[in-house]
């Protein structure tokens, strides 16, 4: 059987022009209102762009490089999509490991609905409790260890009416990351960020980043750990190192933020084993 590895990522646009287009896809085919489409890109010019493609791109080489076989990123909701992605490899089954390990079965069923149903399509599970991935995560929050810090893990928040076992399985994964790095953080914090911006945002799961940052006291420094998120994009980059610094500020406290996983080694390992299982490699 001839397989293929897809890596399916949220999707992020190169041109901004495509704003418009791209928040349509994430509201669900509903148009964004002028001013999110305007606050997005204010955001992404002053990151210089999101570099979530471009990772995702050298992962995807890595872990060929590792597996032995066609490996592509796709993302779920920009181009290329999977079908995009894969439509010049010859194969008879595609293995899917969705690059969201709190909402893989999301993901998973976003690639099933792209590729039609004569695509053969076998997908990793949500694996946000893969043991060598907390072991990354948590080999990064010990690299900012520091006796005068609080550690606040984050992931993305979520509109509260989705009640899909993502809360939880969050929470499960910080209190597993809290437990491995314990000896050198006592004060430890989750909050839930990038609730949705724009008047009809609603009401989303928190705490929220901030309100967690007015719980900090007796300290002078906050180490953020977004152990929700895989690589470098928005929310890291502007939603955490502008936006929760300027918080942090504001409050007394100097803000430092753990290394995204993105393309490290560590990580090409744990997509390699996630790979090697569902393929039946050893």
């Amino acid at each position: 059987m001839k397989d293929v590895v897809c890596l399916v990522h949220h999707g992020t646009i190169e041109q901004l022009d495509d704003m418009g287009a791209f928040l349509r896809n994430v509201r669900r085919g509903r148009e964004a209102p002028a001013e999110l489409v305007s606050e997005m890109r204010h955001r992404y010019e002053v990151i210089g762009g999101s570099p979530l493609g471009a990772i995702a791109n050298r992962l995807a080489a890595k872990l060929e490089h590792a597996l032995g076989i066609p490996v592509r990123a796709a993302g779920r909701l920009w181009h290329p999509y999977p079908h995009e992605a894969l439509a010049e490899l010859d194969y008879d089954r595609v293995v899917v490991i969705p690059l969201a390990q709190h909402s893989a079965h999301v993901y998973a069923d976003a690639t099933r609905r792209d590729l039609g149903a004569d695509v053969s399509v076998v997908a990793a599970a949500d694996w946000g409790q893969n043991p060598a991935l907390l072991d990354a995560f948590a080999r990064r929050v010990r690299d900012k260890a520091r006796d005068d810090a609080a550690l606040v893990l984050t992931a993305h928040s979520l509109p509260l009416h989705v009640d899909d076992g993502y809360e939880r399985a969050v929470r499960t994964s910080a209190a597993a990351i809290a437990s491995r790095v314990g000896d050198v953080f006592s004060d430890v914090h989750i909050a839930f960020q990038s609730q949705g911006a724009g008047a009809d945002a609603g009401q989303w799961l928190g705490p929220s980043l901030a309100s967690v940052l007015d719980l900090i006291k007796g300290k002078h420094h906050v180490v953020v750990a977004p152990i929700g998120f895989l690589a470098d994009h928005v929310e890291i980059l502007y939603d955490i190192d502008i936006e929760a610094r300027a918080l942090a500020q504001a409050r007394g406290l100097e803000l430092s933020r753990t290394e995204s996983l993105n393309d490290a080694d560590d990580f090409v390992a744990v997509l390699e084993g996630i790979a090697r299982g569902l393929i039946g490699q050893p």
